[in-house]
């Protein structure tokens, strides 16, 4: 383990002048696509988290000596002028706007660099529930055998022992009915009292019309699950009353009432309102339709893949979907269709009459708390009983164009699983963290102890290559000003040129030595109430993360609540194109996605910076190197 007590007098690289840059239902057809994860997060992995805020931005120009050079380019390739998916009835699956743009003259070994270790992913092609059954994780996820872009959605499906090392099953469910034969769509599976399992799915019929069906195992002495039965008389739900023929899909893990009734939620709009539309059932055949909705938001248009749980407000064990009580809240979670972003809102469950209420109406679902700041949509939980945790999943789309992911066979990955808790310091939001399990990847560690940086000021970290981290870093503040800092309310603005007195300070992940290429993590407080106290901002800047034109390159971030009794602090995991960055705990997450053209393979460096004006940042680090994860066909023979 290497150990750098003090780099008090590390060199000091000036920020704003970078160097120059010249230097049997299942039909046993084994998937090996792109996953979405079908319980729910399936059918709605939008691409296009993308595509509705698409904003164009200057890579950097308020820095001094912006040396980006223009890449050589091939001619732009024909792509559908609309989004995949849309006319089918989903949530956009694709991004028409960047094909638009001239293509990047991409290799391929930069393309082989983008794919993944230690994200689940399918072997290739377009990929979009969860549950623990006899020893084995199992995860379903929406995925195009034939393509690597939107279309001819199945089910795949893959088992773990520990949520990180995969076996590809073959595939589960495929589109053969007329109740599902243009798409078998998000659903989630619930674990009944007696060991069965049930699973309720979205189909698209004939008729583009999306309808509930059910679905089961064939042999529950198989802990594998290999083999699904469609139930003859599907579907057992079509849209009620009020309800259009394309807005009423992903129906929830169900939970069980005192009546001893079952429910199940299911996502849905009326004009712009969001809402969702609760069913009571005895046997998963027959349903009634409650005479109220779960809950509604004005002016939050179609709700997708809503999730709906109870956490504990005081212990630190996940609960099951049943469980309510005095110690319990809920959280309904809701994909927005309109703005491709995963909201959430903590409140109460009345199961007297099947309603929710949040806590905070300012705070409601559509309107307040996001899962994820980042490029993140579509996602589930599931309750893990073995080891008594919640944990979710999320769906992460390419964020360059078609034309690249047709180039190198596979598009979109699931999100490391995190456990989610209420946080029982603030009491207003939740807390997400990698799986322990993550940590059986860690290799060798370097530690960093008291790093000054001074302002407008980066500092490189040995690491070797900085592909593949685990990064801890706690950042303190020594102010130089002797008279008090201007009030000021930066935020994440337009990145981290931004300056202020304050910040922004992070790292460069993803960074070429001549940091022409990065990726920057990073906070920026600011001083704007009366009494002096600060706000902080977490964020990420992808806008220099990629030399590359045909490359969505944003910034990202939110206010983090930070507790007088706390250090400013990040985690942040690093695996190829992708960036997973938690803040204060997991208070605040931002899933980012990076397509380097020079920092890739062992040119990938690790910074420290600080672009305050007047104050220097102490940093302390450990950091691990992170094996590959074991993804791969099981072994049948």
């Amino acid at each position: 383990m290497g150990t750098n007590p003090d780099l008090e007098h590390a060199p000091q690289i000036p920020l704003l002048n970078p160097p120059s840059s010249l230097a049997r239902e299942s039909g046993r057809r084994v998937q090996k696509g792109t996953l979405v994860f079908i319980v729910s997060i399936v059918f709605l992995m939008s691409l296009v988290a993308l595509i509705i805020n698409l904003q164009s931005h200057e890579p950097l120009e308020k820095q001094q000596n912006n040396n980006i050079m223009k890449p050589f380019v091939t001619e732009t390739k024909s792509v559908p002028l609309h989004p995949r998916g849309v006319a089918e009835g989903v949530s956009a699956k694709s991004n028409p706007y960047l094909s638009q743009m001239a293509s990047y003259n991409w290799t391929n070994a930069m393309l082989s660099w983008q794919r993944t270790a230690f994200h689940f992913q399918p072997e290739r092609n377009w990929m979009n529930g969860p549950l623990f059954y006899m020893g084995w994780y199992h995860i379903f996820y929406q995925y195009n055998p034939d393509s690597a872009v939107w279309g001819n959605i199945t089910w795949g499906h893959a088992v773990s022992r520990d949520l990180i090392h995969w076996f590809y099953l073959p595939i589960a469910l495929v589109p053969n009915r007329w109740f599902d034969i243009n798409g078998v769509w998000s659903g989630s599976a619930t674990l009944l009292p007696d060991g069965k399992i049930v699973m309720l799915y979205t189909g698209n019929t004939e008729k583009t019309v999306q309808v509930q069906n059910l679905v089961y195992p064939a042999n529950l002495s198989d802990p594998l699950l290999l083999d699904w039965v469609k139930y003859t008389d599907n579907p057992v739900l079509v849209p009620p009353l009020g309800i259009d023929s394309k807005d009423f899909r992903d129906p929830t893990t169900a939970w069980i009432g005192p009546d001893e009734k079952w429910r199940v939620t299911i996502g849905s709009k009326v004009n712009k309102t969001g809402l969702s539309l609760v069913y009571k059932t005895k046997d998963f055949i027959h349903y009634e339709l409650s005479d109220n909705y779960l809950h509604a938001v004005p002016d939050t248009g179609m709700w997708e893949c809503v999730d709906f749980y109870p956490v504990s407000v005081n212990g630190p064990n996940g609960l099951d979907t049943s469980i309510n009580g005095p110690a319990v809240k809920h959280v309904l979670k809701a994909s927005l269709d309109d703005t491709k972003v995963d909201h959430y809102a903590i409140g109460t469950y009345f199961i007297e009459n099947d309603t929710w209420v949040p806590d905070n109406p300012h705070q409601d679902v559509g309107i307040g708390l996001k899962l994820d700041y980042g490029r993140y949509y579509a996602s589930k939980t599931f309750y893990d009983q073995h080891k008594r945790r919640r944990v979710l999943w999320g769906w992460i789309n390419e964020s360059d164009s078609e034309i690249a992911d047709l180039k190198k066979g596979w598009a979109s990955l699931q999100t490391l699983p995190r456990t989610v808790v209420f946080d029982k310091k603030t009491r207003t939001n939740l807390l997400q963290w990698p799986v322990e399990e993550v940590e059986s990847l860690r290799l060798r560690s370097s530690e960093f102890e008291g790093v000054v940086v001074k302002p407008g000021s980066v500092v490189p970290l040995d690491v070797g290559s900085a592909t593949q981290l685990d990064i801890f870093a706690e950042f303190e503040i020594e102010f130089l000003a002797s008279e008090g800092i201007d009030k000021n309310n930066v935020g994440c603005g337009s990145g981290a040129v931004d300056r202020s007195a304050l910040g922004p300070f992070g790292i460069l992940a993803i960074a070429d030595d001549q940091l022409s290429e990065l990726t920057r993590i990073y906070f920026h407080p600011s001083s704007t109430i009366s009494d002096g106290s600060l706000t902080t901002f977490f964020c990420v800047d992808e806008t220099r993360s990629s030399k590359a034109p045909d490359v969505s390159k944003l910034v990202f971030g939110s206010k983090v609540p930070v507790l007088s009794d706390e250090k400013l602090s990040m985690r942040v995991l690093v695996d190829h194109s992708i960036i997973e960055s938690f803040a204060q705990g997991g208070r605040t997450v931002i899933s980012s996605r990076v397509y380097p053209t020079e920092a890739i393979y062992g040119a990938a460096r690790l910074f420290l910076f600080n672009n305050a004006t007047d104050i220097n940042i102490k940093a302390s680090l450990k950091i691990w190197q992170l094996s590959s994860a074991f993804i791969r066909p099981f072994p049948f023979d």
